[in-house]
């Protein structure tokens, strides 16, 4: 072999990502909830920064339940801070996508998740963290 090959054995052309990594559609869908969730995130923080310094918010896959748990599959959860540790809000990735019909559905759902978990922990209302909670219109 004196040179590089440059194509396949089959001779369909030159393997690699189709599209350049920093393109929007080579995001991988888990990876466009986290930013959809990060959006949320800084949108609520803009609004009750100084509420929510000490919360951590995470993307988790799936939830941990028991294998005999007969309920709805929970979409997120507030885990109490404990031992120096922060409070974590959580959203599970795979529930909320199962849910939603589509992207703008699925960010009125992300939206609404966050707004509840941020509502309980600060003992308010939903519509007073967020006035755009629960309607279908961003």
């Amino acid at each position: 072999m004196a040179g590089v090959r440059r194509r396949d054995r089959h001779g369909r052309g030159l393997r690699g990502p189709l599209t350049p990594p920093q393109a929007p559609i080579s995001r991988s869908r888990a990876e466009r909830f986290d930013d959809l969730v990060h959006d949320e995130v800084r949108r609520l923080g803009a609004r009750w920064g100084r509420e929510l310094a000490g919360v951590e918010f995470g993307v988790e896959e799936v939830p941990d339940v028991e294998p005999w748990f007969d309920g709805p599959v929970p979409l997120g959860r507030t885990v109490p801070g404990e031992a120096g540790r922060p409070v974590r809000i959580v959203v599970f990735r795979r529930p909320v996508e199962a849910r939603a019909s589509g992207e703008q559905e699925l960010g009125r759902l992300v939206r609404d998740l966050l707004v509840e978990e941020v509502a309980d922990l600060l003992g308010l209302s939903p519509e007073s963290v967020d006035p755009s909670y629960d309607s279908p219109d961003d």
